[in-house]
């Protein structure tokens, strides 16, 4: 200050000494960035482990662990990862843990019941999702402050298993994929029921249902070997394709058709009704339906029954999938007598419901119940539903007893868990038996006869096993070591059928077609394309008609030199796994959602040449 109490400005050096002097202002400590190459190395890693086996082993064991077992395996990484390699601060790893262990558990009460079949809901798919969800955001959102990255992240988790209580699984495919659909949107079923009301009736007076030469009386034709003779097709369908006579929707349902005359048989789900239902051949109107009021369904197929329908003696015989079994009249679909196999075994309802198709052979007609103390098959009265016998110890099954003629013998096979056995029809007596080594899943498909003393069956995804059967007076053997065991097949629910020296089927393990020689069980050919599907052999042609998974219907040579395929042509919608039948140059397919009649060209030249 001077006198004339002017202000004068301090100089530069004072300013420069006055600002040393002061501490300088406390700055904040940079964020650590999150290290997140690890938990998106994971997430990679885990998509990976439950698709890909789906594309090179579906359907098998090995797929559904890898399923179960790297979503579980996959969300642990993620969780480990973030607690201790995250660099995010320790409240905010344990708020992310907390939060997502209490979304998990708080939506289960939300998921659809088909989604918490085995927890498979829970793990196959929230668990993949809300992980995913956790990281994705983690990794789109570096920029953001923390606070907020650290709320969305929590929002990320509650809605990736929030989206997870929005879906409805209508099922799997051979493959095991889910078929997922919006919880809120109709069912195939529902747009069935929804559509009834229009529903045509057919006119026609009942008539009497009697067996003419080339009908179709019960599962896989009249031997139960899916193989047609007499009958010659025209394989060009480019310049002749199979034409629709009629299309339309059907209550769900796993077995097939019978077909006798104008009559066609078939059984499906109603709502609470399990319906077996004729309709016309020629088209397509319903007949009649008999109704039992019975529901059976389950997350792998769905609703529906299992068997297919059997003519027999001017009587319809039907088996539902909680275990009805039913004696109709096939002009009208009045019950003549109706029995409860389940009831009458004291069996459990198996997992995936009844799925035997009744066979008759001596007046009696026989199912498998796998109930204990000897009720393994059941055999009835034809007349009048009386209990014949029971008899077996075999548990695990969802194959039908299968006619056979060996060393001069009538008999009945049944393929199970544990091997083949062989009955007497009319009084249950077993014969022989096959005993595997190891107990195995539950079989399906039905055995082949290859000659009078030779059968060859399939081992539920562990191959193919031919067996000799030796009898000398009461005295029967089975040979040991089978002929012959292979894996160049493994047959699941898709029958095989034989032609010549060879046998053609659906090989489970990759979903592809497959010829085997019955020489030496070897394989000769492999081709893809026609997903778990069913098969039916023109055996004057040498041909395969093969109904997809997915609905197309497709020819095929039956040749060992190689894989060729003829046509093709998109039949019906939907998952197919329902055996095909071809009556008088009418081609029958169905599945859970829809069913057709085409006609297929016939080949004049090569039936000419036949005679």
């Amino acid at each position: 200050m001077h006198d004339d109490g002017l202000q004068v400005e301090p100089q530069a050096s004072e300013v420069v000494r006055a600002t040393v002097s002061q501490p300088p202002a406390a700055m904040p400590a940079p964020a650590r960035r999150l290290r997140l190459w690890p938990a998106c190395v994971i997430v990679v890693a885990l998509w990976l482990a439950i698709t890909l086996p789906g594309w090179f082993w579906p359907g098998t064991q090995f797929q559904i662990n890898c399923m179960v077992w790297g979503a579980i395996g996959g969300a642990a990484a993620v969780g480990l990862w973030w607690l201790v390699a995250s660099r995010a601060p320790w409240t905010d790893r344990a708020l992310g843990l907390l939060v997502f262990a209490a979304c998990a558990v708080g939506s289960f009460p939300l998921f659809h019941p088909s989604l918490t079949y085995h927890l498979y809901g829970p793990i196959v798919r929230g668990l993949p999702v809300a992980t995913t969800a956790w990281v994705v955001w983690l990794v789109l959102t570096p920029p953001l402050a923390w606070s907020f990255r650290r709320v969305g992240m929590l929002a990320a988790i509650a809605l990736g298993w929030g989206y997870c209580t929005l879906l409805r699984m209508d099922g799997v495919d051979g493959a095991f994929t889910p078929e997922v659909s919006w919880r809120w949107s109709p069912t195939a079923e529902e747009k069935f029921l929804a559509e009834r009301s229009g529903h045509r009736t057919a006119a026609a007076e009942p008539a009497l249902a009697k067996m003419q030469p080339g009908d179709w009386p019960g599962f896989r034709g009249p031997n139960r070997d899916s193989r047609l003779v007499g009958v010659h097709i025209a394989t060009d369908w480019r310049q002749r394709p199979p034409r629709l006579l009629w299309r339309q929707r059907v209550g769900p349902g796993w077995g097939s058709f019978a077909v006798v005359g104008d009559m066609v048989y078939t059984q499906e789900q109603r709502g609470q009704d399990e319906a077996v239902v004729c309709y016309l051949a020629r088209t397509g109107a319903e007949v009649w339906a008999h109704a039992d009021s019975e529901r059976f369904s389950e997350t792998i197929a769905g609703p529906g029954p299992r068997s297919t329908p059997t003519f027999h003696d001017g009587k319809l015989f039907t088996l539902g999938a909680t275990g009805k079994l039913n004696c109709l009249d096939p002009a009208t679909g009045s019950a003549l007598w109706s029995r409860n196999i389940k009831e009458d075994s004291g069996v459990k309802l198996p997992e995936w419901g009844f799925a035997s198709s009744p066979l008759i052979v001596q007046d009696v007609v026989t199912v498998f119940a796998g109930a204990p103390g000897g009720k393994s098959v059941l055999g009835y009265r034809v007349a009048s539903g009386e209990q014949a016998w029971s008899a077996g110890e075999r548990r695990s099954s969802y194959s039908s007893t299968h006619r056979a003629r060996l060393n001069g013998v009538e008999q009945l096979l049944l393929t199970t868990d544990k091997g083949l056995t062989a009955f007497e029809p009319t009084t249950g007596k077993v014969l022989w038996e096959d005993n595997l080594p190891q107990q195995q899943f539950a079989c399906i498909a039905q055995p082949a006869i290859v000659n009078d003393t030779e059968v060859v069956y399939g081992k539920n995804q562990y191959g193919l096993r031919r067996v000799r059967i030796h009898h000398e007076g009461d005295h029967w053997q089975c040979q040991q070591p089978p002929a012959w065991e292979s894996k160049a097949i493994n047959p699941y629910y898709n029958d095989f059928v034989i032609h010549g020296d060879y046998l053609y089927g659906i090989d489970d393990s990759g979903a592809m077609l497959a010829c085997v020689s019955l020489a030496d069980g070897k394989g000769t050919w492999r081709a893809r394309g026609y997903g778990h599907g069913q098969v039916l052999l023109l055996a004057d042609q040498g041909l395969l008609l093969v109904l997809s998974e997915k609905g197309d219907v497709a020819l095929v040579e039956a040749s060992p030199q190689r894989h060729k395929e003829l046509a093709r042509c998109h039949a019906i919608e939907g998952k197919t796994w329902n055996h095909p039948v071809l009556v008088r140059g009418k081609l029958f397919v169905r599945n859970g959602e829809e069913m057709a009649c085409y006609e297929l060209p016939e080949d004049v030249v090569a039936k000419t040449a036949a005679r």
